[in-house]
């Protein structure tokens, strides 16, 4: 059989040949065991080891272990000290089982892994590890850094396999790399030391974070242009916890209560309402929006701020964070406020009633029609409001009543704002 033919024959048998200079740095290679010729150049630097033992005395024949498979190895002539010499290694078995198996894991583990000489050679990649780099295994094994990395990459590569090796124990760090196309990424994981025969490597294994990274990043971005949209509207608002909490409130709801920006975050909701009829109906609604029945309530609540002075106003809630079993959080944000006033005796139906007659301009004749009343009860109710609110007239009571949120403003026909058919839900 000529060399050709020998050639061919080995490409489809577990064996491998190989021809090294006078410093055993393989020239040409070939053979079904090893892939490439980074390979062979990997297993003739295992056999290299062996110089002080049997191959340095001139014996051509005996067995090494590679990558967890056990070879024997002839190499004709022995070790070669000047010119070129040949070799065959034939697979004549595996190392450890329990170490074949691990090197599989390995091997297809989704975190990237490596080994690496001191000298910065790749000595082992995965193909997660290849495939940060958009290659195989077989294309990283045998190149150095350089040949990998960016030079601004490899520079900070071989840095902290130095420090690895110098510290002599794992190193935990993120990491950015550079893909094909130009485009970063990052990386998180471990740096340690491995004995790979009688030399100290570096071996690493890392997780790719470029996508949790991007993801981080946008949601900061979406916070910040949240907060901004908060502190320059204007509009008082609070982001509330489920559990009835304030987490974030803007500068206007912090004027609106008349306290710190400081002390108002983290306190109870509800601290800073005061008691009125349509109370009970906000609560239900709550319970509606964090039970998810509705998304959204619209409802007017009287305002307490830090002198006890009552402000009626509107509230627009919406819960946040659909996707969760329960919503995180609600947003309630104030659309329309009165003025603040002290406490004032609370109005019953009846004179609600009466306000919102009189503001669509009905005479004493005609609300009492209306509402079935006589004229005497009309008028004794009348009287009272203006002594409640301190309004010398028709005129100045109704203005007194929206001022006050009796009213909702910017509705026809007037509609009171304490009567609890006013909330709405979606």
């Amino acid at each position: 059989m000529d060399e050709t033919g020998l050639k061919s024959l080995l490409e489809h048998l577990p064996v491998s040949w190989w021809e090294a200079d006078g410093e055993l740095r393989v020239i040409d290679s070939g053979g079904g065991a090893f892939g490439d010729r980074g390979t062979a150049q990997r297993f003739l630097d295992t056999v290299r080891q062996k110089l002080s033992g049997p191959y340095a005395s001139g014996i051509s024949h005996g067995q090494a272990q590679f990558d967890g498979r056990l070879f024997d190895v002839n190499w004709c002539g022995g070790v070669p000290r000047q010119g070129r010499s040949r070799g065959v290694a034939v697979e004549i078995g595996t190392g450890s089982a329990t170490t074949r198996r691990y090197d599989a894991f390995a091997d297809l583990a989704p975190a990237a892994a490596f080994i690496r000489d001191a000298g910065g050679r790749h000595l082992w990649a995965n193909h997660a590890y290849a495939h940060l780099y958009g290659t195989t295994p077989e294309h990283i094994v045998g190149k150095h850094v350089e040949e990998v990395d960016s030079p601004v990459d490899a520079a900070r590569v071989l840095a902290l396999d130095k420090d690895v090796l110098t510290r002599g124990r794992p190193v935990r760090h993120t990491v950015t790399y550079h893909r094909p196309d130009g485009s970063s990424g990052q990386a998180a994981g471990h740096r340690f030391p491995v004995q790979e025969g009688t030399e100290t490597c570096v071996a690493g294994i890392y997780i790719d974070i470029s996508d949790y990274t991007r993801a981080l990043h946008q949601r900061r971005e979406a916070e910040e242009s949240l907060c901004a949209l908060r502190d320059h509207s204007g509009l008082p608002c609070a982001l509330v916890s489920a559990g009835g909490r304030i987490q974030q409130a803007s500068a206007a709801a912090a004027e609106l209560l008349q306290i710190r920006l400081s002390d108002l975050v983290g306190r109870r909701a509800d601290s800073v309402l005061a008691p009125a009829s349509e109370l009970a109906g906000l609560r239900r609604g709550w319970r509606d929006l964090i039970a998810r029945r509705s998304r959204r309530l619209q409802t007017s609540a009287v305002l307490l701020d830090a002198h006890g002075r009552q402000r009626r106003a509107q509230l627009h809630l919406t819960t946040v964070g659909r996707s969760a079993a329960r919503p995180t959080s609600v947003w309630a944000v104030v659309t329309h406020q009165g003025i603040a006033h002290e406490s004032h005796p609370t109005l019953s139906a009846s004179q609600v009633r009466i306000l919102s007659l009189l503001a669509v301009g009905r005479s004493n004749a005609d609300i009492s029609t209306s509402l079935h009343l006589s004229r005497q009860t009309v008028d004794y109710h009348l009287s009272r409001l203006r002594d409640l609110l301190d309004a010398p007239n028709r005129c100045a009571l109704v203005a007194r009543a929206y001022s006050l949120g009796i009213l909702v403003p910017q509705t026809w026909p007037p509609r009171p704002a304490s009567v609890t058919p006013s909330l709405r839900a979606t």
